[in-house]
């Protein structure tokens, strides 16, 4: 049969008319890219990359060091172009057996632990294959020249490294459709429309996202907050221009006297904590008979730019404490901060400590981060020309967009939270999967720019509240004013809040009474682990004189979630059993049920459906 034939299927009426509807398809949409780019709005070029002298600075300490020994080069050269050469060698193997219809092998180690290269092709086909294999060798030397790069300091080596390493996850065969055997095949497989489909995500992330490109992670007309996410009952019993207060149902006919105040990060949303009645640690305390306050903070908008921290402690902590002690007829709350939370949780400690006031009977810090000393995974994003462009970014605006607070978090984990889902998408044309977590991860939250700026000055970079002080409210706080009984719940392999970081925090406290817990897993799972799951397990550990190596090595590990170790610590510090209190009171109505209407704002000030 001829190409001409009228029978070809290639060539019937029916293909031809699903090119030429593919076409309309393509040109409709590369209208819509185009519109939605010309209506971005702009940022400061620092927060796209660092100052170019970090390289100037890095090339020259390599060439230096090169020029003192050229044998070296040569070395390093000879290596690494004898390697390229075996890469081809291997694919010429490859081709030729396949020619010969002996079939492909595998000639090369596999990487089992690279998710990127499962596909059988990266190993039968020559191709693929030698792509795989020089990419591979060239990230290899990538990384082994920053390493060996010497005469700059500690700070500028650790940047220069988190940003080569960034070049190389960006160059990853993957990411690109001619070399991507699973986004080829399932184009030929779809006769084009998954590209078709992958473009109409890509289009529909951008006009979502006012141009800036932040990659859908979770399929969000499955959840619904307040249907299937964030359920526990309760009431929001007060409301100011920072916070809604949720007081939630109790499950038991008594609680305990103390009442627990749980104040979340307000990057991200509280129902982290609430995500689904089997993993709830909301639900969970309520019934363990604790009367729960959690504080849902305000979603800002560029006419919040000039509330700073001082609001967040007298509108945030200090009102939800004293509603919640109005309520419950008490003298003192429980209280529970979460990674920033936490952080500000232990200033307002402090500054209570100097009023002399009490109101605060204990804390316990989630993943929280007080002493900024080592900068971990942040140290890139921590010097001054990245929070120079974050200032100038907070001047045109008035805050700091949640999108650029997402995409920092994101390119910490660029595989499995930038570009793992940026090809599903928009390569392959898949929805995004019907995932709680990852639902709520995309719901972020805007900073407002007084605020950031407080935060990523006086506690990020000086690290004042350790050193001699930060200064907030006509005080000068410190950590060592934080000195009531405290209990410190890390986890393993938290990269925002390390817990080696948040165990030199704690140890600086000048409480009496210290508890610290190191979970495993990372900064949200490590956390949310319920008891039923029996998933993660945790170290405990009661000498916090010692160094954290010295901590880890002496510590016991338990089984099972560090929740009811929590609890019994509670406990011991909630007073007698009283009759379980409704939501509100005849001064606090309720306003409007859990889990409230500011949960509900999105990030561009929109409410959510």
């Amino acid at each position: 049969m001829t190409t001409s034939d009228s029978t070809d299927p290639a060539l019937s009426p029916e293909h031809i008319e699903r090119i030429k509807k593919n076409m309309e398809q393509v040109e409709q949409l590369s209208k819509r890219l185009m519109d939605v780019l010309a209506q971005k709005k702009s940022h400061p070029p620092s927060l796209d990359g660092p100052n170019q002298e970090l390289f100037a600075r890095a090339a020259t300490a390599y060439w230096s060091e090169m020029a003192k020994n050229p044998a070296k080069l040569l070395e390093k050269q000879v290596s690494y172009w004898g390697q390229a050469v075996v890469n081809f060698a291997e694919a010429q193997s490859l081709l030729a057996k396949s020619l010969d219809g002996d079939g492909a092998e595998d000639t090369a180690p596999s990487s089992p632990s690279d998710r990127r290269f499962v596909n059988p092709m990266w190993q039968s086909n020559p191709y693929f294959h030698f792509i795989k294999q020089q990419y591979l060798t060239n990230a290899e030397a990538i990384r082994n020249a920053v390493a060996e790069v010497e005469d700059i300091d500690d700070i500028d080596k650790r940047r220069l490294g988190y940003f080569a390493d960034q070049i190389v996850q960006m160059m990853a065969p993957t990411n690109f459709l001619a070399t991507n055997p699973d986004a080829l095949e399932k184009a030929v497989e779809t006769e084009g429309q998954s590209l078709i489909k992958g473009l109409e995500n890509l289009v529909a992330d951008l006009e979502a996202n006012d141009g800036e490109l932040v990659v859908r992670l979770a399929d969000e007309s499955a959840f619904e907050i307040g249907r299937n996410i964030a359920t526990t009952p309760g009431e929001v019993v007060f409301r100011n221009e920072m916070m809604e207060l949720i007081q939630y149902r109790p499950t038991t006919e008594t609680v305990h006297e103390t009442p627990i105040v749980l104040f979340p990060p307000w990057i991200n949303k509280f129902y982290i904590l609430d995500l689904k009645a089997q993993n709830s640690l909301i639900k969970w305390v309520t019934e363990q008979g604790y009367t729960l306050f959690v504080v849902s903070w305000l979603n800002p908008s560029a006419e919040h730019a000039d509330l700073g921290l001082e609001d967040y402690v007298e509108k945030g902590y200090l009102s939800a404490i004293e509603t919640a002690k109005s309520i419950c007829k008490v003298k003192q709350v429980n209280a529970v901060g979460y990674c920033i939370a936490g952080t500000t949780l232990s200033l307002t400690l402090s500054l209570l400590k100097q009023r002399g006031d009490t109101s605060i009977k204990s804390a316990t810090f989630f993943t929280a981060l007080t002493d900024f000393s080592d900068q971990g995974e942040f140290t890139p994003f921590l010097q001054n020309d990245f929070i120079d462009g974050i200032e100038e970014e907070i001047t045109n605006n008035g805050l700091l967009r949640s999108y650029i607070m997402a995409r920092t978090f994101s390119f910490l984990r660029s595989n499995d939270l930038v570009y793992g889902p940026a090809i599903r998408s928009y390569m392959m044309g898949e929805t995004p999967p019907a995932f709680d977590l990852l639902y709520w991860n995309g719901d972020g939250a805007n900073l407002p720019g007084r605020m950031a700026m407080q935060y990523l000055r006086g506690l990020c970079q000086r690290n004042e509240f350790v050193r001699d002080g930060f200064e907030l409210m006509g005080h000068t706080l410190h950590v060592r004013d934080v000195t009531v009984p405290v209990m410190a719940i890390t986890c393993e392999t938290d990269h925002i809040a390390r817990w080696k970081d948040c165990y030199r925090g704690v140890q600086q406290m000048g409480s009496r009474s210290k508890t610290f817990v190191v979970a495993q897993s990372g900064h949200i799972a490590g956390i949310v682990n319920p008891p039923t799951r029996n998933k993660y397990g945790h170290y405990t550990n009661t000498d916090l004189k010692v160094d954290a190596d010295t901590w880890r090595e002496g510590a016991t590990f338990n089984e099972g979630s560090w929740w009811p170790r929590w609890e019994s610590w509670l406990k011991k510090r909630s007073g007698k059993q009283v009759p379980a209190r409704d939501p509100g009171d005849s001064q606090h109505p309720p306003l409007t049920p859990a889990p409230g209407d500011y949960v509900r704002v999105k990030a561009r000030g929109q409410a959510s459906d």
